[in-house]
């Protein structure tokens, strides 16, 4: 059996709302929101009985998702935000833009920060990395051709 798609990718917040905001800034779509709790929720993530809202955003080709999550029981158990570009594990998400001047302006206003700096690869693309909500990593890339 092939692989079909990857369906989404997960981030947990504390902020759900004003993370669901930064996204729809850049430019995703909320597609819904709901919270998920029970027991039948906890035998597919090991954590026994949760409760989690969850709010999926959508990519404007309609192909990738973010499923953001915020849980309510049971704690939190680590916090990754602050790490290093370097760290082990999932490092960012990356997300193609018409304009990455336009889009870090527009961001901004929703208190992204500017990682390094904006830095053109060849004549192919132009790159950053930015921390959004939370300290959320995201890349930006501006295709040039």
């Amino acid at each position: 059996m092939a692989l079909k798609r990857m369906d989404n990718m997960g981030i947990v917040v504390e902020d759900l709302s004003t993370t669901i905001d930064f996204f729809t800034e850049l430019g995703l779509e909320l597609e819904g929101r709901a919270a998920i709790e029970g027991e039948w929720a906890g035998r597919v993530t090991g954590l026994g009985d949760q409760h989690v809202e969850i709010a999926m955003m959508r990519t404007p080709d309609g192909h990738s998702r973010l499923e953001l999550s915020r849980f309510i029981r049971p704690a939190v158990a680590a916090d990754h935000r602050t790490a290093p570009v370097n760290a082990l594990g999932y490092l960012r998400v990356m997300f193609t833009v018409d304009d990455i001047d336009d889009t870090l302006d527009r961001l901004r206003t929703r208190g992204a920060q500017l990682v390094g700096e904006v830095v053109q690869y060849e004549d192919a693309y132009r790159l950053c990395y930015i921390r959004g909500p939370e300290g959320l990593l995201i890349g930006l890339a501006e295709e040039l051709r």
